[in-house]
């Protein structure tokens, strides 16, 4: 273990839930009978192994149960293979980074050496000029395809224009082959195109384009949020989703937290089938087009942060909740009412008490157990508010 310098899983495995005490104590030969005792002996070496491993400062787990018919133990097993192989995924990942941070919004700021020091993978640099250059190569053909797509994936409201979609498609179309080009396995990006309309072009289009990699587990996230990046793409690589997400408001009298966000959203993960509305003007970003409007699938909920600390280390915050039916804010946004355990209150101020960024990933099922898995495996740690 010592040479292999891994984090280690200890299988405490019993062959059955109980000695038969009856037949084993009728048995005639007692030297039979200690190789009968042994067989089911497993607990007797696990504190052997843990006093050694703590003393040789070796990192270790324990997972304690029955080779059969005990679900219990297999879950957990299968949560410990499930974490091991987010981990790989991580670590081998290619994450575009595209244009540049918001202005102003410091809690985003990342060091990108940390996020490679403690996940692995590579960060490709990129530039907004070349899926702008990308899109002068999309064919009249290939845009038609692509909004035949738009309309099949998604619930294409009346008043987009033939125009909009025309040109979300071609973004489309271009990002697609920028992510081939690169390999990449998920994107951060944020970019204004101030002064040169193509630039101005492609980003205010590519939010239907990025809504579709988001769905095919190459996570999107918006304003250059890199630790959300990292965030989303953990999410989609346990197969529960990862959508963009924020505070939008409380509401008291339901006792819930709305959250959204604009730019692209998991559309797998979506209540229904998620719409598509044109805006005159972004929320706080440069340009208009379309945009996506969904609510995260009712039932059980799992929201992740990933969050630079003072100290200079990553760590993961987790909640479990659940994404409930109720009114929401129709303005093209994606947008879902979440209920909490602790509360609403308490659920916020919790959250907001280990200073994550604003930003988070949302997934579908409660699996913070997987992630504070994936947190030891990692060595970082994991805080689990709800």
């Amino acid at each position: 273990m010592q040479r292999a310098k891994v984090p280690v899983i200890v299988l405490n495995l019993q062959p059955a839930a109980a000695i038969d005490y009856a037949n084993f104590n009728a048995m005639a030969d007692r030297t039979a009978m200690t190789g009968d005792w042994l067989a089911h002996c497993a607990a007797c070496p696990v504190p052997e192994i843990a006093n050694v491993f703590n003393r040789a400062g070796i990192d270790f787990h324990q997972v304690t149960g029955m080779l059969h018919d005990d679900p219990v133990f297999w879950n957990e097993v299968d949560a410990w293979i499930d974490a091991a192989r987010v981990a790989d995924v991580m670590f081998h990942n290619r994450l575009g980074l595209m244009g540049h941070y918001y202005g102003g919004m410091l809690d985003i700021y990342s060091d990108t050496t940390l996020q490679c020091a403690t996940f692995g993978g590579h960060l490709e640099i990129l530039e907004v000029d070349e899926l702008a250059a990308l899109r002068r190569d999309v064919s009249a053909k290939q845009i038609k395809e692509r909004v035949s797509k738009f309309k099949k994936v998604f619930d294409v409201q009346a008043d987009c224009s033939q125009a909009e979609l025309e040109r979300a498609a071609k973004t489309s179309v271009a990002l697609d082959r920028l992510v081939k080009e690169h390999d990449l396995g998920s994107l951060a990006y944020y970019y204004m195109g101030t002064g040169q309309p193509e630039n101005e072009d492609a980003i205010s289009s590519i939010i239907l384009g990025n809504s579709l990699l988001t769905a095919r587990g190459i996570p999107v996230a918006g304003e250059y949020e890199v630790k959300n990046a990292q965030a989303m793409k953990i999410m989609d690589t346990f197969s529960v989703g990862g959508s963009f997400t924020e505070y939008y408001a409380m509401d008291f009298n339901d006792d819930v937290v709305l959250m959204g966000h604009d730019g692209p959203g998991h559309i797998k993960i979506a209540e229904g089938k998620t719409k598509v509305r044109p805006l005159k003007v972004y929320h706080g970003k440069v340009g208009r087009g379309l945009s996506v409007e969904m609510s995260v699938k009712h039932g059980a909920v799992t929201l992740l942060s990933v969050v630079e600390t003072a100290e200079g280390k990553l760590k993961l915050i987790v909640a479990e909740g659940k994404s409930v039916p109720g009114p929401i804010l129709e303005i093209g946004n994606t947008n879902s009412r979440y209920k909490f355990s602790i509360g609403a209150r308490a659920f916020v101020n919790n959250w907001n008490a280990h200073g994550p960024a604003h930003h988070c990933a949302v997934g579908v099922g409660h699996i913070a157990g997987k992630i504070d898995k994936l947190g030891k495996l990692l060595g970082i740690e994991s805080v689990k508010v709800c």
